[in-house]
């Protein structure tokens, strides 16, 4: 009986939610032993995960406890990309970065230290709080992050000004669901139900994708455009509801501008020729036509799959554009859905109390140019976190080559062992979201939520709010008041809140929060566009000057017949962007369409060598013929050790920028496959 007791006491379930990158933000059940997660389940404080999860979230113990987790603070002492390191303090670390960082302040280069991450857990506490007060005050370059969602997310902000999207639950009301770009059987899991729930009910299924995906294999209308076309096809059908009577002629006079520049941009694309760039029947687009303008409500959920090429955010654009020029809005079940990010009218930079930052701006996307001194400046220290560029950003072989510079000083700052880290000078551990405070918001799905640690830290690893804060204090640029805690930055993001009050009543209670208090907001009901006059902007200038061709413009498929094969790299259910590459061991296939392996003379199984200009992927093949003919597969989120020569799709991937927002190309990767010896 002592025995039992004393086990029940170091058990215990504890309430969490998850902050990864992912849009639904599900709340979690954590079950704990002596300190240690054993297990993870989904809870229903969050109304849309109603207590299920991902499989990807119930092996997450598995990346905390498992071999790669970096448990203490280790500096180099091998060749950089060997991964020799010795333990070092936290004290030794600490001071041996300020001690960099100072000394290129004091030489009045501070612009050369490079602060890198991305969304990494995407919590409000882990980002842009005392990491931005750091690098602000030392006079770093500024990252443009760009590498996924800044062109849609220019597209939506500067037609809508980021108004957020239909709940989704919601779209159980809706007679017609349209997922453009977007597969959330593999990411974003808890919006499948509604869509089923929805098809029970007798609505009608419209995906385009250049996959058959499972949810694709079930609907109405599948079409398999060929990455880039998608404001091709797009397009064609705004031409056609405007020439057919089915454009919302009312709806658009009260509540958008540039209506005729905007129909005067859609008139050349026919279905015809909309049709000859996509790959995809004229006959099919017309259909899907039809089916929108006669079908109410209609929601369009629109993803981040069609961003990542040279047109991306016009393909955005003009999708978003699709439920104010056919009149969608204004009832339950009605308009579109993209990123609901900005629902919250909270931000973590008031907590930061950053000075003005001026400095120069350094895209992400191209990371390797700036490591290699190709924009003129040369970074000197990279501080890496929430991010993995070694996997994740294009051109991976000039990325590796800036972080093979031996007087480059890197520090990588992350709970695991990641292929950056392997060429850091510094590594420090970083706590994983079970073992700090968060406060997270969905993307997707509306909601705000509060978590406290649920387990011991694994070795010596601190929070990112925690190491910042210290390295504020260490190079001489920590003020009074500034706050530090997590409960200091929380109370601090709260209080510059207008919702502040209702949020924190809100979770103190338990409960999940939701924008404005409601969970459900109708578009054009209880929410409208924060764009000047509360109008939806079809033609923004400012993103018309910036677009090469002008917004809405087409570049061309830059397919060669030295490298015909279009490469994509869509997101999968073993990893989270690249959290979670560590558990996904042994070799991972090339995906290619058994028409294309055939002329290749390539089967299953086959050694092949994936190649362009800027590198080869060496893997083996696997026949889909789920692909389009022409379209070749390598998943998001591989690390290195997937393949046999260590090279990612971003190997191959260019670091040329979409049209606006300065995105991410990886879909326009164009290769040639052969099959090598056996």
């Amino acid at each position: 009986m002592a025995a039992s007791n004393r086990e029940s006491e170091s058990s215990s379930r504890t309430a969490s939610a998850c902050p990864l990158d992912c849009p639904d933000a599900c709340s979690l059940e954590v079950s704990v032993e002596g300190g240690r997660v054993v297990s993870i389940g989904g809870s229903r404080v969050n109304p849309v995960t109603e207590g299920y999860i991902c499989a990807k979230v119930r092996r997450f113990p598995e990346h905390v406890y498992g071999p790669d987790r970096v448990r203490f603070p280790q500096i180099r002492s091998g060749k950089k990309g060997d991964a020799r390191f010795r333990r070092a303090t936290w004290n030794e670390a600490l001071d041996l970065i300020a001690g960099r960082m100072r000394q290129l302040v004091s030489r009045g280069q501070g612009d050369r230290i490079l602060p890198f991450s991305y969304g990494g857990s995407n919590g409000y506490l882990s980002q842009d709080t005392t990491d931005a007060r750091l690098f602000s005050r030392l006079g770093a370059s500024r990252l443009a992050r760009t590498v996924c969602a800044a062109p849609s997310g220019a597209a939506a902000d500067g037609l809508y000004g980021k108004m957020p999207g239909v709940a989704f639950q919601d779209y159980v009301h809706a007679r017609l669901i349209v997922l453009w770009g977007v597969n959330p059987s593999v990411s974003g899991i808890h919006l499948v139900p509604y869509i089923l729930e929805a098809r029970r009910r007798g609505a009608r299924l419209v995906v385009i994708d250049p996959r058959r995906t499972r949810l694709a294999a079930q609907a109405d209308v599948h079409l398999p455009v060929r990455p880039g076309s998608d404001v091709a096809v797009a397009l064609a059908l705004h031409r056609w509801l405007f020439e057919n009577g089915a454009a919302d002629a009312a709806f658009l006079a009260e509540h958008a501008t540039g209506v005729e520049e905007f129909r005067r941009r859609a008139a050349f694309w026919t279905f015809a020729r909309a049709a000859e760039v996509s790959g995809v029947f004229a006959g099919d687009l017309e259909r899907f036509a039809r089916l929108y303008a006669e079908t109410a409500p209609a929601v369009v959920r629109c993803g981040w799959g069609l961003e990542r090429n040279r047109n991306g955010g016009s393909a955005v654009a003009a999708v978003l554009a699709l439920p104010a020029v056919a009149g969608k809005f204004g009832v339950r079940g009605g308009g579109y859905t993209m990123s609901n990010s900005k629902a919250f009218d909270l931000d973590a930079l008031s907590a930061a109390r950053a000075d003005a930052w001026t400095t120069r701006e350094v895209n992400m996307n191209r990371l390797g140019g700036a490591l290699l001194g190709e924009d003129g400046g040369r970074v000197e220290l990279l501080f890496v976190y929430n991010s993995n560029p070694a996997a994740t950003i294009p051109d991976q072989g000039k990325v590796l080559r800036g972080l093979s510079r031996e007087d480059l000083f890197t520090v990588v700052f992350d709970p695991v062992l990641t292929d950056t880290a392997r060429y850091a000078d510094v590594v420090l551990p970083a706590a994983t979201f079970l073992e700090r405070e968060e406060l997270s918001r969905g993307y997707g799905a509306l909601v705000l939520q509060r978590a406290r640690p649920a387990a011991e830290p694994v070795g010596e690893s601190r929070p990112n709010y925690e190491v910042f804060a210290d390295l504020c204090r260490r190079v001489g640029v920590a003020r009074d008041g500034d706050p530090e805690t997590a409960e200091e930055l929380t109370r601090s993001i709260l209080d510059a809140s207008r919702e502040g009050r209702a949020i924190e009543a809100r979770l103190s209670q338990g409960a999940a929060a939701f924008p404005g208090g409601n969970p459900a907001p109708v578009q054009f009901v209880d929410l409208f566009p924060r764009t000047p006059g509360a109008k939806v902007r079809l033609v923004p200038e400012e993103l018309d000057a910036e677009a090469p061709e002008g917004l809405y413009g087409f570049r061309p498929d830059p397919a060669s017949a030295a490298f015909p094969l279009a490469l994509i790299s869509p997101a999968t259910d073993r990893t989270i962007s690249s959290t979670l590459g560590d558990l996904h061991r042994g070799p991972v296939p090339l995906e290619i369409h058994p028409q294309d392996a055939r002329r290749r003379g390539i089967s299953d199984g086959d050694a092949v060598r994936v190649f362009n200009e800027r590198g080869e992927v060496l893997c083996r093949a696997r026949s889909n013929a789920t692909l389009s003919v022409g379209v070749v597969l390598l998943p998001k989120g591989l690390w290195r050790h997937a393949t046999e020569n260590r090279a990612t799709a971003t190997a191959l991937a260019p670091d040329s920028l979409t049209d606006i927002g300065g995105g991410a190309c990886f879909n326009d990767a164009r290769v040639e496959v052969e099959r090598r010896g056996p």
